[in-house]
């Protein structure tokens, strides 16, 4: 049995939630590969709203196994305080041994050096990703694994502060107490003992005994780290080819992988955005999307589908389909716009995602609007020139759309055969 992937192709935000939450009640294991607490998965299920950092949404599914493996770094006051918005998550929840800790001097550190950079501050979530990421490539991070030796692990970590004095002493970072220290690991194992295991042998028995399994990654394809629009961008491979790394798969394991896309665009931070929308569009948009990150309550960038980056995204991840969320955000639009290539500072239009999207102006294609999709089930029942837009969305990434949301409902979302 393959492992079916779902990923986002924007810059994060893009609705994985919802999906992953509606596909996981036929999964019998979801995994997360990478990222941190500074993802953030929004599902609505009966009205109920449940916000997830790092524990999967297949969480939501009481058959489901959920699995965080060794590409993600974890928060253990993060996880811990997640976790205690379920029951009896024993046997249901699984902790990679090989996922690196993101402990709390990671956050100062994270936090420090964005002031320190000041106007030019990449605008991190300030959860100390980075700083967690920086410190496991370095050889010298901690593993969730050695959390079930505490003292040993306060040691290690007092010997990592007093190695590096003089960058906590820039920074402004006090080493922490030894006591205090062990008392606040001891802590975290005395809860998270329980979950924590070898994650990669778990899946590969899953798989091996043609278990259906689901693989969900945070953020999206243009924060990845190689092939995002770099440095404004997360600390982890963010693209299909990284949940094989982040969980202990390899390439032949992987089955259908299906690319989340809003039917409009958003991104967090700061770096270049082509198609963002700065005037009253962009503004509708974020209100009626209710744009706010659900991790940092940061309002959103908003702007226009650009179907040039999706295509990109498409092509690195392998989609064989996408999912298009929040289509009755743009309800009610007179015109819609969707960008179908890129004009460059000296006039020249190009179809395809250089290496920087700095000083890209987006070339624009308009669709008349529709009045509303909301709570739309069936394909057929869809507004005309909501079906031509999502015909053009097709044409030009050279994906099929199988999916298709219509409110943030579970059940408000269209499968298409």
């Amino acid at each position: 049995m393959s492992a079916d992937v779902i990923v986002g192709i924007q810059w994060g935000d893009e609705g994985k939630g919802k999906i992953v939450d509606m596909l996981a009640q036929e999964y019998d294991m979801v995994c997360r590969s990478q990222g941190g607490h500074n993802a953030g998965h929004t599902i609505w299920v009966d009205g109920v709203k449940y916000a997830l950092h790092l524990v999967p949404s297949g969480v939501l599914n009481p058959k489901a196994i959920n699995v965080i493996g060794n590409g993600v770094v974890l928060s253990p006051e993060s996880i811990i305080k997640e976790m205690s918005q379920f029951e009896n998550l024993e046997g249901r929840l699984f902790i990679s041994d090989k996922a690196h800790l993101n402990l709390p001097y990671h956050a100062l550190i994270d936090q420090a050096k964005e002031r320190l950079k000041g106007d030019k501050a990449i605008g991190t979530t300030g959860k100390g990703i980075g700083p967690a990421y920086s410190d496991k490539i370095n050889r010298i991070g901690h593993r969730v694994g050695e959390l079930l030796n505490p003292a040993k692990l306060t040691d290690a970590i007092l010997e990592y502060f007093e190695q590096n004095r003089a960058i906590f002493d820039v920074l402004q970072i006090e080493t922490p107490n030894k006591d205090a220290l062990l008392e606040e690991l001891a802590g975290y194992t005395k809860t998270l003992a329980p979950f924590i295991t070898n994650t990669t042998n778990m899946v590969w028995k899953a798989l091996d005994e043609n278990k259906k399994v689901l693989l969900e990654g945070a953020q999206g394809t243009m924060l990845d780290i190689d092939h995002g629009t770099y440095p404004y961008v997360t600390s982890s491979s963010t693209v299909s080819a990284g949940a094989c790394t982040g969980l202990g798969l390899n390439p032949k394991d992987i089955g259908i992988v299906t690319g989340i896309t809003k039917a409009y665009c958003t991104r967090v931070g700061n770096g270049p955005f082509p198609t963002e929308d700065f005037g009253k569009d962009g503004d509708t948009m974020a209100d009626v999307g209710k744009e706010f990150g659900t991790t940092t309550g940061r309002k959103r960038r908003c702007g226009w589908f650009d179907a040039v980056a999706v295509k990109h995204a498409g092509r690195l991840n392998g989609c064989d389909q996408l999912a298009l969320m929040k289509l009755d955000v743009l309800d009610g639009f007179e015109k819609i716009k969707i960008c179908v290539a890129y004009e460059t500072e000296s006039g020249e239009k190009i179809d395809y995602v250089p290496s920087s999207l700095e000083n890209l102006k987006a070339v624009y294609e308009e669709i008349d609007g529709w009045d509303s999709v909301v709570g739309i089930r069936n394909y057929d029942d869809l507004p005309v020139n909501a079906k031509k837009y999502i015909e053009k969305i097709e044409e030009v990434t050279s994906v099929k759309v199988g999916i298709v949301s219509t409110s943030p409902e579970r059940d408000d979302t269209i499968i298409r055969g």
